[in-house]
């Protein structure tokens, strides 16, 4: 069964707006888990203002599924990565003022780059995934980079899907066909909700995990957090 990692970046933000501490994004975190989620995702940025680096640390301690740390490979974010050694890093190429992640890699320009951080994560036995489009090109040479996983960027398939356009899964099918023919596992994320992950996971063969932030938040305000985990989870049953 495909695994669902939840990303708290929402907690985050909605703790932020208050400058307290409440929702605690670490006892958030403890309970996801608790309701079933097999993963904790955070995504902290130059600025911080969602995930801080310290929330970071702090959930080091308590993530007992898998941890999964995305963002852009900049100084900062590896020596924070290096020395709290997540499951996994997922490396996406966010501008500094991005509001939130809006392309993948290019994996043939960024190629030298690639190999070299992703080589760092590897000899201290992190994971590595990269944050990728459904060009098969880019896919390939992902391969070339060392990387275990890629991460589908699902932003157009949830748009077409949305419009009732459901062969946007083809690209996505067909790539996720290239990646495990190239040695590669298969992550997804970016506007998956419980509309369409059932039909995404019906479609994506050797889907490994998915990244959900955004959507499952704003629908736990609706349905109660542990309700919706167990919904992501039922529908990836596949």
């Amino acid at each position: 069964m495909t695994k669902l990692s939840v990303n708290v970046n929402k907690i985050a933000t909605l703790r932020n707006s208050r400058g307290g501490d409440f929702p605690n994004v670490v006892k958030v975190s403890s309970d996801i888990q608790d309701f079933g989620a097999e993963g904790i995702t955070i995504h902290p940025r130059p600025d911080e203002r969602h995930i801080r680096y310290k929330d970071a640390y702090d959930l080091k301690e308590i993530v007992t599924t898998e941890f999964n740390i995305e963002g852009n490979p900049i100084k900062k974010f590896m020596d924070m990565v290096l020395e709290i050694r997540p499951t996994q890093v997922t490396l996406v190429p966010d501008a500094v003022d991005a509001v939130t992640s809006n392309a993948g890699w290019d994996t043939i320009k960024h190629q030298d780059f690639l190999q070299e951080v992703i080589s760092e994560f590897k000899s201290k036995g992190i994971r590595t995934s990269v944050f990728i489009d459904t060009d098969f090109k880019l896919i390939e040479a992902a391969a070339k980079t060392g990387a275990d996983r890629i991460e589908l960027y699902t932003e157009d398939f949830a748009t077409q899907y949305e419009l009732g356009n459901k062969d946007a899964i083809i690209p996505y099918t067909k790539s996720a066909e290239l990646a495990t023919e190239l040695g590669l596992g298969i992550n997804a994320g970016h506007d998956l909700s419980l509309n369409n992950i059932k039909y995404f996971a019906e479609n994506i063969p050797n889907l490994l995990e998915v990244s959900i932030g955004h959507a499952l938040i704003t629908e736990s305000l609706y349905l109660g957090l542990e309700n919706v985990i167990n919904m992501y989870k039922y529908k990836l049953k596949v």
